[in-house]
């Protein structure tokens, strides 16, 4: 059966009841969203300070490919396994984009026997969070052309605007657009462009508040644009427009809560993409559930050149977040294809390319271990064409660095098929304190920071901007040089080209374009030619989605 197929025969239980089964968590703390879904009130979140933190597990992954890693099908799995084995587990996911979801990928809710449900609503407008993020966007926007409008007295300079307008799906023709055509009654004629939801500065700050008045903080320190004087920002709160952003947040704020196909609790809340954004699900969501669990599986997106180092030196730089263990996934077929095999020949058995592409794992397992000073455990997400050669081959490999290696079947079998991964992980974080190692230190100007991230992490020789793109650096080093930076790279490679498999070293990565996210407290830095408005493929996912005459959604995976 299809992803969607299984996901349409879960035996859903009522969320309400089943989160006070699980978690004693009243009924009246809950808002429900129907039957299966709903979201936890504020006020419950706040009488868990006292709770003691439990131990929180990181999923990620190899550089993507076409094959595909299952890095959320993962997470799933081990999530139900651990509470097959009797621990009180919780798992934190992102929410997906509709973007990829039309795009791309057809669907972000895991696969198989190991997914969060209901799937179809958790791909489709969910609890409308992504909808109040886009429309709290676009409302600062409207209030910086209307301020311009009626007399600019903030004597905002309209070629240095820094905020453009967004919308969450793959659109390309957005990407530079000209607004206010049509005479004066229309405003003022100007370059602008839109960005996807999930880049947003807004879906960064919802993701890293750590309540309504930090979020209302946050919104009130973006900088939408700089005065006619060349060098004095202009704020939203200049604006008075955090109040309002605030008050059309106020229940995407909240964490939602669903539960998987073994009627285990998740979290899905928030979704900012790993390779342009810091793709880590939200600050409230984690420290939620590491209040009521005993163990938190989460995950960041992308390979762990990107999702993994963000969740480490933003997300738990900003918090105090001290993750215990790494769970790094890989499948065959994909370090085949790291090793030069063609998509189409990835489930013939091939020790020689299993060997060449292994090195993209090996730079990763490395990262993690030596660069972020984590424990790691390698979870080989089985496919049915892995042959037992392939197997014992990339086990060997992995534990002869010494990284233990485990086959997971969880996507055919659900958590039973993922309990020798549970124990492994168990095992490590239940006799080690948690702790990690930060990439670069707080102190380090900018440009050292970036330098660091691509040296050590992404093999590079060096990085390279144009005199521009130095002095705007340096002008962000005076008043922002304590941020953590957000590097937008390709997610396909660790070079700047998404052509280079394995593990590319001596590359050069060239900074095209850097940007001040005040209200989320990093900065952006945009490595090569990378898009913060993604396009639509050839053939995309929206083409095979479809809904019968009786509501039966079809081609969601």
């Amino acid at each position: 059966m299809s992803d969607i197929e299984i996901a349409q025969q879960a035996e859903m239980k009522p969320i309400i009841d089943l989160v006070e089964e699980k978690f004693n968590i009243p009924a009246e703390y809950m808002e429900p969203y129907g039957h299966y879904k709903a979201k936890i009130s504020l006020q419950y979140i706040d009488s868990l300070a006292e709770i003691k933190d439990g131990r929180l597990i990181l999923v990620t992954a190899i550089s993507p490919t076409p094959a595909g890693e299952g890095k959320t099908t993962a997470t799933v799995g081990l999530g139900d396994a651990m509470n097959r084995l009797g621990k009180k587990t919780m798992i934190c996911l992102r929410e997906p984009s509709l973007g990829p979801c039309f795009g791309m990928k057809g669907g972000a809710a895991g696969g198989g026997y190991s997914q969060v449900v209901p799937m179809e609503d958790i791909n489709l407008h969910f609890t409308g969070d992504f909808h109040a993020i886009g429309v709290a966007h676009n409302l600062l926007s409207a209030m910086i052309d209307n301020h311009i409008t009626h007399g600019n007295a903030l004597e905002i300079d309209s070629r240095r605007i820094k905020w453009k307008r967004v919308v969450d799906m793959n659109d390309r023709a957005l990407r530079n657009i000209t607004v206010g055509q049509g005479g004066p009654a229309n405003g003022y004629l100007r370059a602008d462009g839109y960005d996807i939801v999930v880049v947003s500065e807004i879906m960064a700050i919802l993701c890293l508040a750590t309540s309504r008045a930090d979020l209302k903080a946050r919104l009130g320190r973006i900088v939408v644009a700089y005065k006619t004087d060349n060098s004095t920002p202009v704020y939203a709160r200049d604006l008075n427009a955090q109040g309002a952003m605030a008050t059309l947040l106020k229940d995407a704020i909240k964490p939602n809560l669903v539960q998987t196909l073994e009627n285990n609790i998740a979290i899905v809340h928030g979704g900012p993409f790993a390779n342009i954004a810091h793709g880590c699900n939200t600050v409230i969501a984690t420290k939620t559930a590491l209040k009521l669990a005993d163990y938190v599986i989460t995950e960041a997106g992308f390979g762990a050149d990107l999702g993994a180092e963000k969740f480490i030196d933003i997300k738990c730089r900003v918090v105090d977040l001290k993750p215990s263990a790494v769970v790094l996934v890989v499948t065959v077929r994909a370090l085949k294809f790291h090793g030069g095999v063609a998509t189409d020949d990835l489930n013939s058995e091939n020790l020689d390319a299993l060997e060449q592409g292994f090195v993209n794992l090996q730079r990763h397992l490395h990262n993690i271990t030596n660069n972020y000073g984590l424990p790691c455990v390698v979870c080989i997400n089985h496919f049915t064409f892995d042959s037992d050669a392939e197997i014992a081959l990339l086990q060997k490999k992995s534990e002869t660095l010494g990284a233990k290696c485990v086959v997971s079947k969880h996507w055919a079998e659900g958590g039973a098929g993922a309990q020798a991964l549970a124990e492994e992980v168990i095992n490590i974080v239940d006799n080690r304190e948690p702790g990690f190692t930060f990439v670069y230190d707080e102190d380090m100007p900018l440009w050292e920071k970036i330098e660091a991230i691509s040296t050590k992490l992404y093999g590079a020789k060096n990085i390279t901007a144009s005199p521009k793109i130095r002095s705007e650096i340096e002008a962000l080093q005076k008043d922002y040089g304590k941020f953590p930076v957000c590097i937008a790279k390709t997610q396909m490679s660790f070079s700047t080209d998404p052509t280079v498999k394995g593990a590319p070293s001596g590359h050069t990565v060239e900074i095209s374009e850097v940007r001040l996210a005040n209200g989320a407290g990093f900065i952006v830095v945009i490595a090569g030619n990378m898009m913060t408005m993604p396009g639509l493929p050839k053939a995309p996912a929206a083409e095979r989605i479809d809904i019968t005459d009786d509501g039966k959604i079809t081609g969601l995976f």
